[in-house]
């Protein structure tokens, strides 16, 4: 606020707390609760302050602050957030139906590595399709590069990617072209470096999870870092006008509180963004599916999960392998037919790579409450090399299988550069703990020795250092690579088009349905049913080698009465470096060429010669001859 600033702070463990600037120190009132709290009138805009705690000489950040300007370590400065001019007041949102999301990086998504010029480049992604953008975190973390995923103050955008306005700034620009963005958001643990427990002990628990400290959400004192946790996804939508958010490793946020911190979390943002309509996405590796029920059926209230399951059989689909956690898939056309109808593969049976169940049932959600992916960040990253789902695979196949990621009837995700193959990896990099870098690679490599292929020791030894700046600067996109890859950046952008302007494949919402059939050991057909079947579409996606047609015993083959099936989109269209379109005629005998995708739509049919029984005959004869 003009003429002063007001602090609040939550220090049960504290008896007083002051707050600090080159001027002197400023006294916040004990409200005898756990916090304190005070106006400092004479504090402006751009003032540089700590927190002194007890007077015991050692100067904290601010856990709530707006901005660090020097980092986690630093001074945290006064930001003043309604100076920022948006010129979104018309933009309404982001609906869970719909929807083609697109993941990126900022510190990797543009050479320099900033909110302003991702800016540039919010054409491109809606040129591409694209409707909303899903940014990995962003709150400030210690070292100069990282993932974000190790946070250290959760309010603060990190200093590395510009000013919190920069941020506001990207968002309002990809409202204005008709791009809602979502944040990732962590609150399963603190990333190195942070200093709560001088606060709180009651921050955390006496264990850890996977990636630290486990959070206290539902022991005693956990209050204040509930309110902590829900006041900081309630602060992205409305400072920032974040559509969303996609919650991380929900499985890690143990909370057996009466009402789950995820659902309140949920809540609280629908409540901030008023008629504004939020897309939530959760990451659960459990695959619990009451994490996108509606509150009034018991559920947690989030808008859609990541679908691990499906990128796990499209990967043993395109590289044969089923090391590590793809063991228990096989990439065959049934799991594809299977994640079509229903999401989730796994809804409760056993999953031998952990040698128990996994999953809850899922088969009442709807498509639209899954979000499926080729890629991701951290998919790519689970090597030694970073490669992309591109260099592991042939050209026709992946063409094929990205059909089958748009034109699914479940919300599709692409990584940052997967629309023109980019050259460059994606690596795990880290800045956070570059003083025991040794350690983390040691990590690192501890994670990989599931994969059997990555315990050669050739490849581990060469396997970059995630601490090293150079590993992160390798994994910043080459743009010209849209260029170079043209054929790709067409594929992608078609098959996009194509799932906006069929309505029936792109929202796959009642009364439109979707059925599927296992053709041959790599072969599948989708078959999306509507009301009107002259509206119905069928996708065929072969994986394998060409097959030859000459009928089908299956009736969502069937083309719609008085209609035929003609073929709409190939996916070995030259357009995209294919080998061309071999001509069929589907009333007759045809060939399915190998790994290939086509797109059939039913076309009234035209006045055509009934065969006479002589013309059946010789068929037959030529059948049996």
């Amino acid at each position: 606020m003009r003429g002063g600033v007001s602090f609040r702070v939550w220090a049960p463990a504290r008896k007083r707390i002051s707050v600090v600037t080159d001027n002197g120190h400023y006294p916040l009132h004990a409200e005898g609760n756990g916090y304190f709290s005070g106006l400092v009138a004479d504090l402006g805009i751009g003032t540089n302050y700590h927190l002194d705690l007890d007077n015991d000489g050692v100067l904290e950040a601010d856990p709530a602050s707006r901005f660090q300007p020097l980092g986690p370590t630093g001074p945290s400065q006064v930001i003043e957030p309604s100076d920022f001019i948006w010129r979104d007041q018309a933009w309404t949102g982001v609906p869970p139906q719909g929807q083609v999301v697109y993941e990126l990086h900022v510190g990797t998504f543009t050479p320099e590595g900033t909110w302003t010029a991702a800016r540039q480049r919010l054409q491109h992604l809606r040129d591409l399709g694209v409707t909303v953008i899903e940014m990995m975190p962003v709150n400030e973390f210690l070292g100069s590069f990282g993932w974000g995923y190790d946070g250290v103050l959760l309010f603060a955008p990190t200093r590395l990617y510009g000013t919190p306005d920069d941020l506001r700034s990207f968002v309002d620009a990809a409202h204005a072209v008709g791009i809602g963005v979502i944040l990732d958001v962590v609150y399963n643990h603190f990333g190195p470096g942070d200093r709560f427990d001088r606060f709180a002990a009651s921050y955390f628990k006496g264990e850890r999870n996977e990636w630290g400290r486990s959070l206290n959400l539902d022991g005693d004192g956990c209050d204040g870092v509930r309110t902590y946790f829900i006041c900081n996804a309630v602060y992205w939508i409305e400072e920032f006008h974040f559509d969303g958010l996609r919650i991380d490793a929900t499985q890690a946020l143990e909370d057996k509180s009466e009402r789950h911190i995820v659902g309140e979390i949920a809540n609280a943002c629908r409540r901030a963004a008023g008629v504004k309509k939020l897309y939530l996405l959760a990451e659960n590796e459990p695959q619990d599916a009451n994490l996108v029920r509606a509150t009034e059926r018991g559920g947690l209230g989030m808008d859609a999960v990541w679908n691990d399951d499906f990128h796990h059989s499209a990967k043993v689909a395109l590289t044969g392998r089923r090391e590590a956690y793809l063991h228990d898939y096989r990439g065959h056309p049934q799991e594809f037919v299977s994640a079509a109808k229903y999401g989730y593969l796994f809804q409760g049976q056993r999953y031998n790579w952990q040698n128990k169940d996994r999953g809850k049932p899922a088969r009442d959600l709807l498509p639209a409450n899954f979000v499926h992916f080729l890629d991701n960040h951290d998919q790519i990253a689970n090597s030694a090399s970073g490669k992309r789902i591109h260099q592991l695979t042939s050209g026709a196949r992946l063409r094929a299988m990205t059909a089958l990621l748009i034109l699914g009837p479940q919300t599709p995700m692409l990584f940052q550069g997967q629309e023109f193959s980019a050259s460059t990896p994606f690596l795990y990099f880290s800045d956070a703990a570059k003083d025991n870098s040794s350690s983390v690679r040691d990590g690192r490599l501890a994670f990989l020795w599931q994969f059997a292929s990555f315990r050669d020791q050739q490849i581990r030894r060469n396997m970059p250092d995630p601490c090293d700046r150079s590993t992160f600067e390798r994994c910043k996109l080459a743009w010209e690579d849209a260029e170079r890859n043209g054929d790709m950046l067409a594929l992608h952008t078609d098959l996009i088009a194509l799932r906006r302007c069929i309505p029936v494949v792109g929202e796959g919402e009642p009364p439109a349905a979707v059925d599927g059939s296992v053709l041959s050991d790599r072969c599948l057909l989708l078959r999306y049913l509507t009301a009107q079947g002259k509206d119905d579409r069928l996708l065929l996606i072969n994986l394998g080698r060409d097959l030859v047609i000459a009928s089908l015993a299956d009736p969502l083959f069937a083309p719609p009465e008085f209609h035929q099936w003609t073929i709409a989109w190939s996916s070995e269209d030259v357009r995209y470096g294919g080998g061309g379109l071999r001509p069929a005629d589907l009333d007759r005998r045809w060939v399915l060429s190998g790994n290939t995708a086509l797109l059939l739509t039913p076309e009234a049919r035209g006045a055509q010669r009934v065969p006479s029984a002589k013309d059946v005959a010789d068929w037959q004869e030529h059948l049996i001859g």
